[in-house]
């Protein structure tokens, strides 16, 4: 059947509609304005002030110990040093200063110490720092946390800058302290801040560069150069001290390199400390024991500081005449001294294991109780119940905690304590050195896997009848910010300080565990969901994002984007059942979070048994190498019954995505929802030219419904300007 009202694009009629058509489209209303940009109010600059401080913004730097008695004054007086503070030399190094050094060397130390120094001498110049931790949450070691903290600190401390927030063009509406930075927006903000610094000085202190993704320094030392290209250029002063190993080697154009190893004032130090710290007296065999350990530590601070407590152990038993004996046993090589801690005894060393696998593999840093009951629950889970602090007091959990990594973690120093390792050093000896593996072979194979089943595990014991017996429900049915649902939250997670972690990530772990080849088919299962939907509302603090009794585990899954899980899960294609949650369809609860890997298994799934020549597997694949031709729907969608999943879809976009549910021939395609709007009608009207083709071929769509208002598919693409929707569909016959 010829599906074409005209013989072709000369036929006189069709050159009339085109015609006509082409007068309509041309008086068309244009878009309207964007909400006028106003100068922000007092009120609104605080609130983007706000949006751009983190927990545990200043968590590395309160952690690191200060410098010891009259160590690291020598930094000071170098030369180095001194010719990075002098102006006069600002076109020599562009204000850069990189001090460079080994692992455990002190540098961090080194750099609290100059940091404390720079304020206390340098009145009237505004010191800023960070300190990246890449045992810390994400904003701690990206450079999205580094833009926001050095970003924040010049604007509080020179308030007259904060007027660079009109720049971003932001209307009324969409300032919040929840802003969404990106990384590029902080870039801009905080080269306008320092261009417009006038006469102002500015001093930046940046610890562990290494501790950060080396792509992301690059980009960062980039963007760093070219702002010290800039304020030389114009006179204004802004000077950076980096810290950092020497590997990776990243170059800067312009700048002073200060290495640690060999410096004099560096090995003073280390005499300075073991003439303090090492209290064994004066004796001749007590000054050649702090010589020999000069001599093995190679400039490695941390080294020492090890080294020290151990030989203190010693003589504080007493055994002043093994010290000698106990230092040549012990390793000159920090990795080497670290084997040497772990194996020193086999005391206790399931709690071992598990504190390094929770501190290794931990979805986000954990507090110290967390910590506490997190080894608890998987080692002793017949001993779980909620936290009597009286009973078990906060220095008891760092003791525990301390013996349980034999000395290798400590708590951060901040408002929110967090466990960690002691330097980033033991996590490259026990994953990057394969330290583990050596120690206990047993764990040789797959530890990640094998660690991510045992927490998961741990999350799943925390979360049994014993802890869920003493949970008070009582307000379950209560609005999440009711007065009382708000109390027994609060109190819950004061009682049982690790349930939050466990149901927020149990399923995370299990996840991880399966995509490390341990299959999780018989946890999906048997997985209690019942009770963690119960526990998991009871802790949500806002009420949009609980969920109803009937929620399916593809749905959470979906939510949380955990593809591994769902890949393996029995009815994978059941993704397109509406439920009554907030998303409606598993799928679209995935396009609404972002859950690139969940979105991607759902596509494969419904692929996977075609032939491979089918079409849309190229379709598929183009898709997945272009993150760009992805749509979301957000986190503020909400699924309205009173459309249809493929209405939602054809006014998404994607392409792909709609492809895939048109397919499946369960969907109607002619089906209109609350204002008689069909999936044509919402593809025209946002002028996705692909979907309206895929539509077209199905053969089975009417291209004159109209909806409520009496408007057509056609009409829409004509009053929103979509030229090439226009023609497809008066090309289209009836």
């Amino acid at each position: 059947m010829d599906m074409c009202r005209f013989t072709g694009p000369h036929d006189v009629e069709y050159k009339k509609v085109a015609s006509a058509f082409h007068r309509i489209m041309t008086l068309a209303p244009s878009q309207p304005k964007c909400e006028e940009k106003l100068l922000l109010k007092e009120e609104q600059i605080q609130m983007l002030l706000d949006s751009l401080r983190f927990d545990q913004i200043d968590a590395r730097q309160m952690t690191i110990k200060n410098a010891h008695a009259k160590t690291c004054k020598w930094l000071l007086g170098n030369s180095k040093y001194v010719d990075w503070l002098d102006a006069t030399k600002l076109y020599e190094h562009h204000g850069f200063l990189w001090i460079k050094g080994k692992p455990g060397t002190g540098k961090s130390t080194l750099m609290k110490f100059a940091l404390a120094s720079a304020r206390k001498v340098m009145k009237g110049k505004i010191i800023i720092s960070f300190f990246f931790n890449a045992r810390g949450g994400d904003l701690e070691k990206t450079t999205l946390g580094i833009y926001r903290s050095l970003l924040l600190q010049l604007l509080e401390q020179f308030p007259a800058l904060q007027y660079v927030f009109n720049s971003l063009g932001l209307s009324t509406s969409s300032i919040s302290i929840y802003h969404q930075w990106s990384i590029e927006s902080l870039k801009i903000l905080l080269e306008q801040a320092i261009q417009n610094l006038g006469g102002s000085c500015v001093i930046c202190f940046i610890d562990a560069l290494d501790e950060c993704e080396e792509y992301q320094i690059r980009d960062m030392i980039s963007f760093f150069d070219h702002i010290g290209e800039l304020t030389v250029s114009t006179g204004i002063r802004f000077q950076v001290c980096f810290s950092s190993r020497h590997y990776p080697h990243i170059t800067i154009r312009k700048g002073l390199d200060l290495v640690l190893e060999g410096q004099e004032g560096h090995s003073q130090d280390i005499i300075k400390y073991l003439n303090s710290e090492l209290k064994i007296g004066h004796s001749k065999l007590a000054e050649q024991i702090r010589t020999e350990i000069q001599e093995k530590a190679s400039g490695i601070f941390m080294w020492v500081v090890l080294v020290v407590g151990i030989l203190k152990q010693e003589y504080d038993s007493g055994r002043m005449h093994a010290l000698r004996r106990r230092l040549r046993e012990i390793p000159s090589d920090l990795h080497e001294l670290f084997h040497d801690i772990l194996m020193r005894d086999s005391h206790n060393k399931d709690e071992l294991v598990l504190c390094i696998q929770w501190i290794l593999f931990t979805r986000q840093p954990l507090s110290p109780e967390q910590l506490y009951f997190a080894i608890l629950s998987g080692v002793e889970p017949e001993a779980l119940s909620r936290w009597d602090s009286d009973e078990t007091p906060m220095d008891t959990i760092e003791r525990f905690i301390l013996s349980s990594s034999k000395g290798l973690a400590e708590i951060t120093k901040s408002k929110s304590p967090k466990a960690q390792f002691i330097h980033e050093s033991v996590k490259d000896f026990l994953i990057k050195e394969n330290g583990l593996a050596n120690i206990w072979p047993d764990l040789k194979s797959n530890f990640q896997g094998q660690s991510h089943e045992r927490l998961k595990q741990c999350c799943l014991n925390y979360m049994g009848p014993t802890i869920y017996a003493d949970l008070d429900f009582s307000k379950s049915h209560s609005k999440a910010i009711e007065e009382g649902a708000v109390a027994v939250r609060k109190s819950t997670v004061v009682a049982f300080p690790f349930l939050e972690y466990a149901v927020h990530n149990v399923l995370y772990h299990a996840d991880v565990a399966e995509g490390c080849g341990i299959s999780q088919a018989n946890f999906v299962q048997r997985f209690p969901l019942a009770d963690w939907i119960k526990i998991e509302n009871l802790l949500e603090k806002h009420e949009i994002r609980r969920h109803s009794e009937k929620v399916s585990l593809l749905y959470i899954l979906a939510e949380g984007n955990m593809s591994n899980l769902i890949r393996g899960y029995p009815s994978i294609l059941s993704c397109l059942e509406v439920e009554e949650e907030r998303y409606g369809p598993p799928l679209f609860a995935a396009l609404a979070t972002r859950s690139e890997e969940a979105v991607r298994t759902f596509v494969e799934a419904h692929t996977v048994n075609r032939s491979p020549r089918y079409w849309l597997h190229g379709f598929h694949n183009q898709h997945c190498q272009d993150n760009n031709s992805q749509h979301w729907f957000g986190r503020d969608f909400k699924f309205s019954k009173r459309r249809t999943v493929l209405s939602y879809l054809a006014e998404l976009g994607d392409e792909v995505m709609f492809a895939v549910v048109l397919k499946t021939g369960q969907v109607e395609v002619n089906l209109k929802d609350k204002n008689g709007q069909t999936p044509l009608w919402w593809a025209a009207e946002k002028g996705h030219e692909v979907i309206v083709k895929l539509l077209l071929e199905t053969g089975k769509v009417d291209i004159d419904l109209k909806d409520k208002c009496g408007r057509t598919p056609l009409w829409r693409a004509v009053e929103e300007g979509h030229e090439a929707v226009v023609k497809l569909l008066l090309a289209t016959e009836k």
